[in-house]
């Protein structure tokens, strides 16, 4: 065996040498894996990712979005589809009407122009107002609305901690100037580029290092459905993105693409559509959910990035008429009051498409939800990392919508893997992305691959699709409902659901527990009692059944007596029709005058009735119904003493959309709008939290202020009011602060010159205008408090200072111009920023008047509190946050007790009273009352609208249940008719390798079979497992040439020569001879 052995290598040389050096080529390329080739991937789709400013330490590009008006044209938006000859015969009817010469229609050149269209673009070169009247006078135009051009801009951000220098200075050494776009924020990018927050390679931290490495396809169990044989055949998948190459070598179904933008090509130039329709449909490397499923690929961003709102509205028309499945959108933006946009996604949804969008990626703050994910017909999608954990920098719910008078909706709707997830590359290989763009295609694969797996593809629709999510969807423990809706993603289970579901309604959340922490927060955070604010709770009615849906007769509220049910009194509002597939159900919980004094747990259930028109007409009474029950449970406690009561005034703010209120930090000059909501459970969420650690008991009035009763509560809470108010609120206000009620007053800062240098575009009137307020209304605060002799100034100050041995910030905010004699007034030394804006120019003033604290004089009397800015307070910005003061001004409104650390202050000054100094007034030709609640047009003088009736509540009469409530409301969502042993699943545990995280002190090796240690948790064990085994043989083969070649080269030791004996020589010779020997 041995001398064949020789001989082989002999022969083979050369060969096995140079196999022995193709293995340790390729050892010292696995040993590179995942550096090099992501160097080459992420240059081919930001080409500008490594670069970075002078003077600054390691950065990450960023991806967002902008828009302005395009100038002079307007999209016409019609009641119905027609061809393109009817609707330029209406356009020009009204035009003519109108006397409108320099007019024409844009032509638009793309795969929907040969079909009818509900829209059309038109150029007005001389844009008076009476023609766009005109137009929106027209019987068959449904709305008029100014063409928005949207930009993608790159901007370097700072990672999470680092201490480096800053590449975005916000130094004010640049020249202000005005802002143009019409709309910031408009559609943001939700992608985040490869480094961002979770970077996957060479900088990955160890935490992060132990994730899984494989693909995320994979990591969801797909392989599982693959066995099976679903692979997403059947289903069309539409990817509205940047487009893709002809020849791509990742995709074999690549149905149609098609160019929306004005550019002549189909291919990607920037990659991330690419990197999208990998993770839903490319068949190897990095590969995606649905491989065989029907590709189409919507262009609607040039090379440039560079989008407009016609081309997505053409696009979504030619979508519907293509009978498009499944539609991800990784775009999204604030303005959920985009009407032509949002529009169009419930009629997409309406014609069953499936669209899934990525909520954004402006966590950790909350109430910054994009549109259209915050839609009720949309699949919303937050981003999780791969160990479970919410991603910061996915969205954060509530929707604010509904504010000030109700409250927002749960949002997102559902979490995946969104960071370091890997996809296909814009020619070739694979990269790794974050962001919810990247976690959005992951759930549209995802619905694409279970799509493909129901037999009667008739009961798959954006409904029951959701349903079948949230229902299958793993919650993760310690994260609220804001943040993760209802889970993390469960393909499998998603699938069992899916394949034994029957046609029905269902709600989201599919309970009501006021003592849940923390996945009910924030309702969990604070018990009710009487005389409290009603607790609203708006829950989203999925309707599976059909398009469209009503609530049959009135929900009916059945309190359980065993569990004090009659404690608590419910109302309910819901929405007269549920479409497209959805409506909301608005439950008010308040407790009982029997239990003022009373603390328990209070239980009970709504049950809800929805009716759906039969698509099949043989169905009995033409009609489909379905019954939904709602379980209740609160805690209730005695009502808490007025001084720990503070009622936050939500009626009062007002945020974008639908007009222009600024930032109240001018510095955010790349974040320009005051968008979240102004809430106490959105960017005001750190102080509510604070405030009940201290024990108070916040509370929200969404109403004007004459409907609250004052003697219930210690302190109104007042904070960056944009509003204007009632001459009734004034007077009222002005009576129970008298008998007692105190007010704190956390205002802005208010500048007609800095407002008019910040203009804004009105899409609209097509001009140009000012904003609509500063940061706060201050003419408007000022007739507020003004009988008290108390008022705020235009001045504009900013610095940081200290107060009270604590470090504070002054962030744009007013000073105080008028404050009573008696009071006690602190002052700091702090820059003139309003001369930084107007004129680029510094100046630091001594002594300027920033906290008043008043003790009014009347007898039993409040107390007033006011502090020129609300920045340290508010979480959107916050550079250094006052706590302790709002603690301490607490402490003076509900108890009389000032802070001897401010009435002993040596930054104590005398109150400044002089009434010759002009207060700040009104910008003229403002147009706060197009979106005012309280102002009303009158011949060009806006004046107060008459003072709303106060809310009614109908409380819905009880049919109490002599029965025991469940303990434990928290189960995972049932769907009637579900039953999951029935959809049975193949066993893959044997080649599926487990996915935990790894416990404190516990190794550092993946738990997969064999002990394999990959170099990269990004690879895919697929691939890695052959690869090891191929190596493994080479290097056994070098080992043996090795062997070999050091045999050869040792010097032959010459042998003793043995005779032989007599028999041995004469049989040598007779083989040598061939002759036999005789015998």
């Amino acid at each position: 065996m041995t001398f064949d052995l020789k001989n082989a290598m002999a022969t083979a040389g050369p060969s096995v040498l140079w196999l022995s050096m193709m293995a340790t080529l390729l050892l010292a390329r696995l040993a590179l894996v995942g550096t090099e080739t992501d160097r080459e991937e992420d240059a081919t789709f930001h080409q500008h990712e490594g670069l970075q400013a002078p003077n600054c330490s390691q950065m990450t590009l960023k991806v967002e979005f902008s828009s302005k008006v395009v100038e002079h044209e307007y999209i016409v938006a019609f009641n119905g589809y027609f061809t393109a000859k009817a609707r330029s015969h209406f356009i020009s009817s009204a035009l003519r009407s109108a006397e409108a010469g320099d007019w024409r229609i844009v032509r638009r050149e793309n795969p929907a122009s040969e079909y009818p269209s509900d829209f059309e673009v038109v150029q007005i070169r001389q844009a008076a107002r009476e023609r766009l009247l005109s137009l929106q006078d027209h019987p068959y135009v449904k709305r008029v609305t100014p063409q928005r051009k949207v930009f993608r801009t790159l901007k370097l951000v700072d990672p999470p901690g680092d201490s480096g220098s800053p590449c975005n200075d916000t130094r004010w050494t640049q020249k202000w100037q005005s802002w143009q776009s019409s709309r910031p924020l408009r559609r943001t990018s939700l992608s985040l580029g490869s480094g961002f927050w979770h970077a996957t390679g060479r900088h990955s931290s160890r935490r992060l290092l132990r994730a899984i490495p494989r693909h995320v396809a994979q990591i969801l169990q797909a392989d599982v459905l693959w066995q099976m044989g679903h692979t997403g055949s059947g289903v069309k998948v539409a990817v509205f993105d940047t487009g893709l190459s002809e020849k791509h070598p990742h995709f074999k179904n690549v149905k149609e693409r098609t160019n929306w933008t004005n550019e002549k090509t189909l291919d990607d130039g920037l990659g991330h559509g690419t990197f999208v329709a990998g993770v839903i449909a490319s068949m190897r490397e990095c590969q995606g959910f649905a491989p065989d499923s029907e590709l189409h690929i919507f262009r609607v961003f040039t090379n440039n990035q560079v989008s407009y709102t016609s081309w997505f509205l053409d696009a979504f028309n030619y979508a519907i008429l293509k009978k498009i499945d499944v539609l991800n959108l990784s775009i999204g933006g604030p303005d959920f009051m985009d009407h032509p946009f949002v529009d169009k996604v419930w009629e997409l949804t309406a014609n069953r498409v499936i669209m899934v969008s990525a909520i954004g990626n402006d966590g950790p703050l909350y109430g910054t939800l994009n549109n259209p994910a915050d839609q009720m017909d949309v699949i919303g999608v937050g981003g999780i990392d791969f160990e479970d954990n919410i991603a910061r920098f996915s969205s954060r719910g509530m929707t604010t919508w509904e504010l000030p008078g109700g409250y927002g909706r749960v949002k997102p709707d559902i979490v995946t893997y969104g960071s370091g997830v890997r996809g296909s590359g814009m020619k070739e290989g694979c990269r790794s992305l974050s962001g919810t763009s990247v976690a959005s295609p992951v759930v549209a694969g995802a619905v694409t691959l279970l799509a493909s797996t129901v037999l009667n593809r008739e009961l798959v629709n954006p409904a029951s699709m959701k349903q079948a999510l949230i229902a299958s969807a793993r919650r993760i423990p310690g994260v609220n409902m804001f943040e993760q809706g209802h889970g993390k993603l469960d393909l499998l289970r998603a699938y069992q659901i899916l394949n034994s579901y029957r046609p029905q309604a269902s709600l989201s959340p599919s309970y009501i527990d006021l003592t849940e922490c923390p996945y009910m927060w924030p309702y969990c955070s604070q018990p009710i009692y009487y005389g409290g604010m009603p607790t609203i709770v708006n829950v989203t009615i999925l309707n599976g059944m059909a398009v469209t849906g009503r609530i049959v007769d009135k929900p009916i509220w059945q309190p359980y007596l065993p569990q004090n049910g009659d404690h608590i009194d419910v109302a309910v509002s819901y929405s007269p029709v549920l479409w497209p597939w959805a409506g909301y159900l608005a439950v008010s919980i308040s407790v009982a005058k029997k239990a003022a004094s009373w603390e328990g747990i209070a239980q009970g259930h709504i049950m809800v009735t929805v009716a759906s028109p039969a698509e099949n007409d043989s169905e009995v009474g033409g009609e489909l119904t379905s019954t939904v029950k709602l379980p209740v449970k609160v805690k209730i406690i005695p009502t808490p003493p007025r001084s720990k009561r503070v009622l936050w005034d939500q009626y009062h703010n007002l945020r974008y959309p639908p007009g222009y209120f600024p930032r109240d930090n001018l510095r955010m000059k790349n974040d320009p709008l005051d968008w979240n909501g102004d809430h106490i459970h959105t960017n005001f969420r750190d102080m509510y939290q604070h405030l009940r650690s201290m024990g108070y008991f916040v509370e929200v009035l969404g109403a004007p202020i004459t409907c609250f009763d004052a003697s219930q509560y210690g302190t109104l809470l007042m904070v960056d009011s944009e509003e204007e108010y009632f001459p009734e609120e004034v007077t009222k206000l002005r009576r129970d602060i008298d008998n007692g009620l105190s007010l704190i007053v956390f205002a802005d800062w208010y500048n007609t010159s800095v407002m008019r240098k910040v203009k804004f575009y009105d899409e609209n009137t097509r001009q140009w205008w000012m904003p609509d307020t500063g940061g706060a209304n201050v003419p408007a605060l000022n007739e507020l408090i003004s009988v008290w002799g108390m008022a705020f100034s235009d001045g504009l100050y900013e610095g940081d200072f200290s107060m009270a041995d604590h470090d504070m910030y002054y962030a744009s905010g007013c000073s105080i111009a008028r404050f009573p004699e008696g009071g006690t007034v602190i002052a700091q030394t702090l820059k003139d920023q309003g001369l930084e804006v107007l004129k680029q120019e510094t100046a630091v003033v001594d002594n300027v008047p920033i906290l008043g604290l008043y003790q009014t004089p009347s007898e039993g009397g409040g107390r007033i509190a006011l502090y020129g800015d609300s920045n340290c307070i508010d979480d959107s910005h916050r550079q250094k946050d006052c706590f302790w003061l709002l603690d301490a001004l607490l402490q003076y409104t509900a108890y009389s007790m000032t802070p001897p650390s401010l009435t002993h202050s040596k930054s104590r000054v005398a109150p400044p009273t002089a009434t010759d100094q002009p207060l700040p007034q009104r910008l003229e030709g403002n147009h706060l009352y197009r979106y005012s609640k309280v102002l009303e047009a009158h011949l060009g003088d806006p004046k107060p609208r008459p003072l709303p009736a106060c809310p009614h509540l109908s409380w819905a009469k009880p049919q109490p249940l002599n029965e025991t409530a469940p303990s434990n409301l928290w189960k995972h969502q049932k769907l009637l008719s579900v039953d999951l042993d029935k959809v049975v699943l193949p066993n893959s545990r044997a080649h599926r390798p487990q996915v935990r995280p790894l416990s404190p002190g516990e190794s550092g090796a993946w738990d997969i079979p064999g002990g394999i240690m990959p170099g990269r948790y990004n690879q895919e064990v697929g691939q890695t497992i052959p690869m090891f085994a191929f190596l493994g043989a080479m290097v056994v083969l070098s080992f043996f040439v090795v062997q070999l070649t050091k045999a050869k080269s040792k010097p032959k030791r010459r042998k003793p020569r043995v005779k032989k004996p007599t028999y041995l020589q004469q049989q040598q010779t007779t083989l040598s001879t061939g002759k036999n020997p005789t015998v």
